[in-house]
């Protein structure tokens, strides 16, 4: 989707869902400790770094213990507060707030840990010629149940093949598994 449309959509976004967000925070400080907002160093378009930000899902200082690093159900480290918004998705509001600072797409592929560094060529593979997004073809062709290398590879294909309809599709084949809670990811 063309940027200006992206900062529009993610501002009408925030406004319309202000309120759940708040009700969020205010569950989120009420469950555990610390703060509302989790920041994630990540690597997007043209090997930039940002803090991409989210609802913090987990208890203070459980950040994932490595690259890869599956968060399963009934991990410990998550909050109640933070399982039901892993299911929903609803902790990666706040990514809105990386699109209207122009660092995210709502769709694009996802933004690179730094730590995943090591399986590009940074200047030469295609997701880091576009902006990372909330969304992507590899979130809607199974999140978490593919492997890593045909997340990569979809990644990839979209890129190559990016239109405003592919975005279209992908919005909308997002919206069930976010509803239903599948295939949660553990990012």
């Amino acid at each position: 989707m063309p940027h200006l449309l992206d900062r529009a959509a993610a501002a009408i976004l925030l406004l319309v869902l202000s309120p759940l967000i708040l009700a969020a925070a205010i569950w989120i400080k009420l469950d555990s400790r610390g703060p509302v907002l989790y920041r994630q160093l990540r690597v997007g378009k043209d090997g930039r770094e940002f803090e991409m930000l989210k609802l913090r899902t987990m208890r203070q200082g459980s950040d994932p213990v490595g690259v890869g690093t599956i968060v399963s159900e009934g991990d410990p480290r998550v909050t109640r507060s933070g399982d039901l918004m892993r299911r929903t998705s609803f902790d990666e509001v706040p990514n809105l707030v990386n699109v209207l600072r122009g660092e995210m797409a709502i769709v694009g592929p996802r933004p690179a840990l730094p730590a995943h560094l090591d399986y590009f060529d940074l200047h030469g593979h295609p997701r880091f010629t576009v902006l990372p997004g909330i969304t992507g073809w590899a979130q809607v062709q199974g999140r978490t149940e593919i492997t890593w290398p045909e997340r990569v590879a979809l990644d990839d294909w979209y890129v190559t093949h990016r239109t405003l309809r592919l975005d279209l599709r992908i919005l909308w084949m997002t919206i069930v598994p976010v509803l239903k809670g599948q295939g949660v990811s553990p990012e």
